[in-house]
C-alpha cells in the first residue's frame, strides 16, 4: 500500500466518507469532521506512519490537501 492509499484510508475509516469526497474535504465542512474527528485524524496519522504531529501542526491541518503538506514536514512523502 502506497502511503497515499494510506493516507486516504485514515480519512476514509476515520470521517466515513468515500474516496471521491476526498478532494476540496474540509475541517467541518461534513459533521464527522469536528473537533473530536480532527483528533481521531491525527491520532491515526501518527499511528499510521509513525509520527508525533506538533500543536501548530495540528492547528494547521485544516483541509485533506494540507494535510498531504505537513506529512512531507515530517518526511512521508504523499
Amino acid at each position: 500500500m502506497t502511503n497515499l492509499e494510506k493516507y486516504n484510508q485514515v480519512f476514509i475509516s476515520n470521517l466515513r466518507v468515500t474516496e471521491d469526497q476526498l478532494p476540496g474535504l474540509s475541517y467541518q465542512a461534513i459533521p464527522s469532521w469536528d473537533s473530536v474527528g480532527h483528533m481521531g485524524l491525527v491520532a491515526t496519522l501518527e499511528e499510521t506512519f509513525g509520527i508525533m504531529v506538533q500543536g501548530e501542526d495540528i492547528l494547521n491541518f485544516t483541509t485533506y490537501e494540507n494535510g498531504k503538506q505537513m506529512l512531507n514536514i515530517y518526511k512521508i512523502d504523499i
